[in-house]
C-alpha cells in the first residue's frame, strides 16, 4: 500500500524517517512529504497557503498507482483530510495522529508571526502533557528538524466540498487520550463534532505518547498504523 506521510507545522519529511523503515519492513511503499513553503523566507512564502500543502498531498495521490493511505500528524490532519476530500475515490483510509478531522472553515491554530512566517515556539511552548516524553536528547535531535512556515497556513481555512469522504475510513491515533475522554472532549466542538459524527467508520486508538510520538515512540507508531491497514 502507498502510504502518503503528510508532517505536523514546523516539521518536514524527515520527521517520519524513524518510522519508515517499519513501514517498509510491512511490505508498505511510505511517501513521506516535505509542504511547500517550509523553511523559506517571509518574502519566498507570502503567497502560499493551507491550499497549496493540500494540493502537495493530492499531487502524491494522483502518482501512485492505485489507492493510497493518508497519515496525517498535528496540523497535517487538516490537510490530509482535505486531500482526501478532492479524491475520495482513491483513499483507503485516513490516518490521524494525535489530532481529529476538522470541519469545513476550521484553521489550525494561530501562533506568532515574526518577519512574514510562523517560526517554531520551542518545547516550552507546549503542554506538559505533550512534551512530558520527549527527553532533552530528543529534543536536541529534533530541534535540528524544525523550520518556519508561511504565516497563512496555521489559520487559513480548510475546503470541504465532497460528502464521499465520509465513507472513508479513519483511525485516529491519539498520543494520551483515550476512547472515552476524546467522546466526552469532541461534545463540546459543535461543527467539528458533526464532522466527526458523520464519519461512518472511525476508531480511535491511544498511542501512550505524547504530541510527538514519531519521535518519543517510533516503533509503537509504526506497528499501529501497520494495524491500521489491516
Amino acid at each position: 500500500m502507498d502510504i502518503i506521510l503528510v508532517p505536523g507545522l514546523w516539521l518536514d519529511a524527515a520527521s517520519w524517517n524513524p518510522i519508515i523503515p517499519a513501514l517498509e519492513s510491512a511490505g508498505h511503499r511510505p511517501h513521506a512529504l516535505t509542504m511547500p513553503g517550509v523553511g523559506a523566507s517571509g518574502a519566498e512564502s507570502a503567497g502560499i497557503g493551507l491550499g497549496d500543502w493540500v494540493a502537495a498531498t493530492v499531487a502524491g495521490i494522483d502518482a501512485a498507482e492505485g489507492p493510497v493511505v493518508l497519515v496525517g500528524h498535528s496540523g497535517g490532519g487538516n490537510v490530509v483530510w482535505a486531500a482526501a476530500d478532492a479524491r475520495p475515490d482513491r483513499v483507503a483510509r485516513v490516518i490521524f495522529v494525535d489530532t481529529a478531522p476538522p470541519a469545513d472553515g476550521f484553521g489550525i491554530s494561530e501562533f506568532e508571526i515574526v518577519d512574514g512566517v510562523v517560526p517554531f515556539p520551542g518545547w516550552d511552548f507546549f503542554d506538559d502533557g505533550d512534551v512530558s516524553d520527549l527527553t532533552a536528547e530528543i529534543r536536541r535531535r529534533t530541534e535540528t528538524l524544525v523550520s518556519s512556515v508561511p504565516a497563512r497556513v496555521p489559520t487559513d481555512p480548510v475546503s470541504l466540498r465532497d460528502e464521499r469522504r465520509y465513507a472513508i475510513p479513519v483511525t485516529m491515533l491519539m498520543g494520551g487520550m483515550s476512547e472515552q475522554e476524546f467522546e466526552e472532549e469532541v461534545a463540546g466542538w459543535g461543527s467539528a463534532e458533526d464532522e466527526y459524527r458523520s464519519i461512518k467508520d472511525a476508531e480511535i486508538i491511544t498511542i501512550g505518547s505524547g504530541h510527538w510520538p514519531q519521535f518519543s515512540v517510533p516503533d509503537r507508531l509504526a506497528e499501529l498504523i501497520v494495524d491500521a491497514i489491516r
